[in-house]
């Protein structure tokens, strides 16, 4: 048995301000928008379908690739990004410092 987690394939709809994953005819998003300071992050969806297959989990984990890369900070407005980052210690150094103390971190 494998503790490997789902891969689902995260495009950026760059047009829409959001990274996407598209599954049954459906999509779960991740909004964004870029700032001076950072990248905020401010709504996502995950249709119920999708719940507990790991694509909101996908999605912030391909947003931080996404915001190391572009050497930018992260602003995790949105509960379910907010809640993943607070969890996942990997990520916690990529957070904006004003939004440290409201994760915990």
């Amino acid at each position: 048995m494998t503790d490997a987690k789902p891969t689902f394939e995260v495009t950026d709809n760059s047009k829409d301000g959001r990274f996407e994953v598209h599954l049954d005819g459906d999509t779960a998003f991740a909004e964004y928008r870029l700032l001076e300071s950072g990248i905020l992050f401010p709504h996502t969806v995950v249709p119920p379908a999708f719940e507990g297959r790991g694509v909101g989990g996908a999605l912030v984990r391909h947003a931080m690739a996404y915001a190391r890369e572009k050497g930018m900070k992260v602003i995790p407005v949105c509960t379910f990004f907010a809640g993943y980052i607070a969890k996942h210690p990997e990520f916690h150094d990529l957070v904006h410092p004003d939004y440290r103390k409201a994760l915990g971190i």
